[in-house]
């Protein structure tokens, strides 16, 4: 080997080791451009050339990292396992970008649900839509918590995109609070939805859930509403301890303590559930 090729031998290896993708747990940082500026974000593109069907996911309250500046294990898990499955994922970092930690003990928030966090959702799709190895017409939307609250209220009839683009495909919530949904005379989902809540969540209660999907069928909206026998808040999450948190703005109680962890069956029947609503035609 001439000295030459050893030189670009070593640049290939040193490219390899400091590519985002490489040293980030096959994630990449990127930036999507949004009105006041940017969104930062992280994307996992699944193996092959594409184009691939793409997921928007869309974190809760706590965010996107955990720290040192570490993606959340819920986070990592989701987007490593939809990658697998041969989606792309691009997570929106909706508080981080704008300076922002934790909002689970916030009650006046600046980034809301229905408006900021549903723009950013917008702009998240766009990007994805104006790269060659993503199908347009194939993005879907999940959303846990504070997330699953901008979901609901990102697929509202009333809502649909006016940019000329195609629209979301499917839309799948992970224990949204669905009070203001359901309690809005104009809510009607424009595509199909799947709601995933444990029914012993003292966060945010399966009821107002369970309202809004029974309206939203007998209306014949595509409306799925899935309740797990003694699943709390975070029941998805890989290994969450079952624990009481004292930090919440807005709980059930109104004490601002909820109990949060991981309930295995819910969580397996649910990863199993969500790979097939989003690959289905």
């Amino acid at each position: 080997m001439s000295s030459l090729q050893r030189l670009a031998a070593c640049l290939f290896c040193f490219a390899l080791l400091i590519s985002p993708a490489a040293s980030a747990g096959g994630y990449e940082r990127v930036s999507i451009p949004i009105s006041e500026g940017t969104l930062s974000g992280v994307f996992y593109r699944p193996a092959g050339v594409g184009p691939f069907p793409a997921v928007i996911a869309l974190h809760g309250c706590g965010g996107l990292w955990r720290e040192q500046g570490m993606l959340s294990i819920r986070h990592s898990d989701w987007g490593e396992r939809l990658a697998a499955a041969g989606f792309a994922v691009l997570m929106p970092d909706s508080y981080g970008s704008r300076g922002l930690g934790s909002q689970c003990g916030v009650k006046d928030l600046t980034v809301r649900a229905g408006r900021e966090r549903v723009a950013d959702a917008t702009a998240a799709r766009i990007w994805l839509q104006q790269r060659s190895d993503i199908r347009p017409a194939q993005i879907s939307l999940i959303g846990w918590s504070g997330g699953g609250s901008t979901v609901l209220a990102a697929i509202r009839k009333d809502r649909s995109p006016a940019d000329g683009r195609p629209d979301f495909k499917r839309a799948v919530a992970f224990y949204p609070a669905c009070r203001m949904q359901s309690e809005s005379p104009s809510f009607a989902a424009r595509m199909p939805l799947l709601l995933l809540m444990g029914d012993a969540d003292d966060w945010t209660p399966a009821a107002p859930c369970s309202y809004l999907a029974k309206a939203a069928r007998m209306r014949g909206e595509p409306v799925e509403l899935v309740l797990y026998p003694g699943a709390l808040h975070d029941f998805d999450h890989p290994r969450l301890e079952v624990r009481e948190r004292d930090d919440i703005a807005y709980s059930a109680s109104g004490t601002g303590k909820v109990t949060v962890g991981t309930n295995m069956a819910a969580r397996e029947d649910a990863l199993r559930r969500v790979k097939a609503f989003l690959s289905a035609p």
